[in-house]
């Protein structure tokens, strides 16, 4: 359930993308003054129907921030988000963890194309796991499933080394398929790489990061420890309940995870960071790649496909959509109480992030389909019609759904008296046995993920769809055989038992 959600998440944010640039192609203006205005006007409204509580917007043109500004509130009570308020980045983080290993390759420590096991010689997952090389892991075509990147962000292990423990565990998994055969979005990829960039930096990853990316771009308020960020003034994240957002201030950061999404940074430096991807990595008078490695990492090279249906492509730490004018390189990011949004559109030479301090997992579609929204205004054209607000149903749908429950059990309890006072009337096995229990079961499946290895991640990240699963799903698990034992009860006529039920309703 939860893998088709996250590809159909990732498959309709790349459509709507795409979508949003066709429609934007055509005369590109500089979004200035009353442009300006309108999008600061659109996303403040969004924010509001979402039920945000702070957000900062960043807008990049050429080598240069053109635009920042601050909604809500950074905590409850607070101040409005500023330029250097950090935000927990999700998976935006993965761009960063590619343009550390493209830093290495161009320094000659790492090879594209050889085996994982060069520089992790422990890890062997599966039989096929010799082939899976560090290209694989950048494309995300390494065979590994999702699943095996969801577990590690409920396992908040804080010592030294948590990344290399968690990510040994996976010599005990089976691959998905075939390293190279096809693209399966999976966290464990770029924790991965975060090993080998410490294997071949010579140094931790957070320090890899902090001296070869964050200190050459000036990224001054960006961080790779929550403990930093909360001196600095980490915003406060908030976590959805039925899309009602709950602060969440002591939530901490699956330390293990960190090359994969959890490095915290700002809006300020986040426009630095783009306006470097704009620029061929260019810092100032210095560089911190080449060309050409800026290239490859924003090359789309692995097809994104849902149910056959072409998506887009992924290259290194960045999804693509779209060609030539049309282009646009992009990431969303998602952890329990932080949701984000990043886009290049290189044949314009602009760049927009939206950082935002709730989150959900149903959130990261919700904030892609944003995103190209706000791309569409800045590229100066009417964005495309927003597509998900199926998503705010859901919840609702969830607090009706143990009403239906009662219901049942009323319209149950009814049928089973009229069987008990009318031996004429007993139930046919299929029909008024069997077919009932359909809905139960459906309702009942919803333990499952909830109750296997999955539990730890949904609680996280969907807590208001594990607080229903196990009250309805346990309810309809229950009622599921007490209704079975009642019908079977009355089908076999129990005479004695049913005038104790209908207080001697049956003296027919």
């Amino acid at each position: 359930m939860n893998k088709k959600i996250l590809l159909s998440s990732l498959a309709g944010g790349a459509a709507l993308l795409a979508l949003a640039l066709k429609a934007a192609s055509g005369r590109t203006r500089r979004p200035e003054g009353p442009a300006l205005a309108e999008i600061d006007a659109f996303v403040a409204g969004q924010l509001k129907r979402l039920n945000v509580p702070g957000a900062v917007l960043v807008i990049v043109e050429n080598d240069q921030i053109t635009h920042l500004r601050g909604f809500g509130r950074a905590r409850q009570g607070g101040e409005v988000p500023g330029p250097h308020t950090p935000f927990v980045l999700g998976s935006l983080t993965k761009s960063f963890t590619a343009l550390a290993i493209m830093q290495l390759v161009e320094a000659g420590q790492v090879e594209l194309d050889a085996p994982v096991r060069r520089y992790l010689p422990w890890f062997r997952p599966g039989d096929a796991g010799a082939c899976i090389t560090v290209r694989h892991l950048l494309h995300q075509t390494s065979g590994l499933p999702a699943a095996a990147g969801w577990t590690p962000l409920a396992d908040f292990d804080a010592r030294p080394g948590a990344t290399g423990r968690q990510a040994r565990e996976l010599s005990a998994l089976r691959l998905a398929r075939p390293a190279g055969a096809a693209f399966e979005y999976c966290n464990a990829n770029y924790n991965l790489l975060g090993l080998i960039v410490e294997a071949a930096g010579g140094q931790a990853y957070a320090g890899y990061v902090q001296e070869h990316i964050f200190e050459p771009l000036k990224m001054y308020h960006s961080y790779t420890s929550q403990a930093a960020a909360r001196q600095a003034g980490l915003a406060v994240g908030h976590r959805f309940w039925f899309w009602k957002p709950c602060a969440a201030p002591g939530l901490p950061l699956p330390s293990g995870s960190l090359p994969s999404g959890q490095l915290i940074s700002c809006a300020e430096d986040m426009g630095r960071y783009l306006c470097a991807q704009l620029n061929q990595a260019r810092s100032g008078e210095g560089r911190i790649l080449s060309a050409a490695g800026v290239a490859e990492l924003q090359r789309g090279a692995a097809d994104v496909a849902f149910m056959g249906v072409p998506a887009g492509q992924y290259g290194m730490g960045w999804f693509v959509t779209g060609a030539g004018q049309d282009r646009i390189v992009w990431h969303a990011g998602c952890v329990p109480d932080f949701t984000t949004y990043m886009a290049l559109l290189p044949g314009r030479r602009q760049a927009v992030a939206l950082l935002v301090n709730a989150g959900h997992f149903m959130m990261n579609p919700v904030m892609t389909e944003l995103g190209g929204q706000v791309a569409a205004r800045l590229a100066g054209q009417a964005p495309a019609p927003g597509k998900l607000v199926f998503t705010r149903w859901a919840p609702w749908a969830m607090r009706l759904l143990p009403l239906v429950s009662l219901f049942q059990v009323a319209a149950a309890l009814r049928w089973v008296r009229r069987w008990r006072r009318d031996p004429q009337h007993r139930p046919h096995l299929p029909r008024e046995i069997l077919l009932p229990l359909l809905p139960d079961l459906l309702l009942a499946s919803s333990l499952a993920p909830v109750l296997g290895r999955l539990g730890g991640f949904l609680q996280l990240f969907m807590p208001d769809f594990v607080c229903f699963a196990r009250v309805s799903g346990g309810f309809a698990a229950v009622w599921m055989f007490l209704r079975t034992g009642l019908a079977l009860k009355a089908r076999r006529g129990s005479r004695p038992a049913a005038g104790k039920v209908t207080g001697g309703l049956d003296a027919s």
